[in-house]
């Protein structure tokens, strides 16, 4: 009886690193069997819900910041195609405690050094506690591609620098195959210190960090935001579908105060991808259209 409920416990957690998340009828459907299940033995397909627009998108929070993003000579992003990020999750919640420190803290930096600075010197993170090293940001303070990824790990821990391992490195791969490269893009996360043991990061771990992660935003002003794994994509764009549902379609990202609207998209976290390669098919497709805007993007800029 325990060996088969650790196998069952292994094929559940494997089905959860492939995006099986959600079940879609009630009696299994043997397909290696002709005839599928009568329609009396199995219910009908429940249809898929459409995203609805709502007036304040951002980060998975209940309450989001509100501050207008830095003037910037920059082209905005093509709307044309991107779908309303969805509604927060658990948004009839309270905001969580040191949230409201956090977007006033948040509010007060106009740069990503002071912004730096201020996360540095918080408190109202417990993973600040526990993890060795603040892990901010890399790359270019004026990038027109802003990643966002889950939480650093225990080498991004060590440095001080977000994606520097394994994934890291499959990850700089992916994007020199469209032509950038590190320096061209600005890299995070959406909680800026490890959790022990490389656990996920918590609800309220995300929420009390998304003041700082929306400021980025703001202060980047990227033309395209890109959620790396499903809890980013959850995060930021207010979704509770898995990232294989999520990739291959555009959002549009808006801070706040509605001042900015970034297009935003979701990719397959590099982690996965080094445990999934049978995916890489799947996330080369999402590289070559995030390439396909940003050319879309240029041409608009010289017309």
């Amino acid at each position: 009886m325990g060996e088969r409920r650790q196998t069952v416990e292994a094929l559940l957690r494997w089905h959860l690193a492939a995006g099986i998340d959600e079940s879609v009828a009630d009696v299994p459907w043997d397909r290696f069997v002709v005839d599928p299940p009568s329609a009396a033995a199995a219910p009908p397909l429940p249809q898929p819900r459409t995203a609805t627009p709502r007036a304040h998108a951002g980060a998975q929070v209940s309450t989001q910041v509100g501050v207008a993003a830095p003037a910037a000579a920059r082209p905005p992003a093509a709307s044309a195609g991107l779908e309303p990020v969805g509604a927060p999750r658990r948004a009839a919640q309270a905001p969580p405690a040191g949230s409201d420190e956090a977007y006033a803290r948040a509010r007060a930096a106009n740069s990503l050094a002071e912004l730096k600075a201020i996360i540095a010197g918080f408190d109202g993170c417990p993973l600040k506690e526990t993890a060795t090293n603040l892990v901010f940001g890399d790359g270019n303070p004026q990038a027109r591609v802003l990643l966002i990824g889950e939480a650093p790990g225990a080498e991004e821990d060590r440095q001080g620098l977000p994606f520097v391992g394994p994934s890291g490195r499959l990850l700089d791969r992916m994007l020199g195959s469209i032509g950038l490269d590190r320096p061209q893009v600005f890299i995070s996360n959406t909680v800026f210190w490890r959790p022990p043991g490389n656990r996920a990061p918590t609800t309220f771990e995300i929420a009390v960090c998304a003041p700082f992660v929306e400021r980025i935003v703001e202060l980047i002003a990227p033309q395209l935001l890109i959620a790396l794994g499903g809890p980013a994509a959850n995060a930021l764009l207010g979704a509770q579908e898995s990232v294989g549902r999520l990739r291959g379609r555009w959002f549009a990202f808006r801070t706040r105060a509605g001042s900015m609207q970034v297009a935003a998209t979701a990719l397959f976290h590099p982690a996965y991808l080094l445990r999934s390669p049978s995916q890489k098919r799947l996330a080369w497709r999402d590289l070559l259209a995030i390439k396909q805007r940003l050319a879309a993007m240029e041409d608009s800029a010289g017309d």
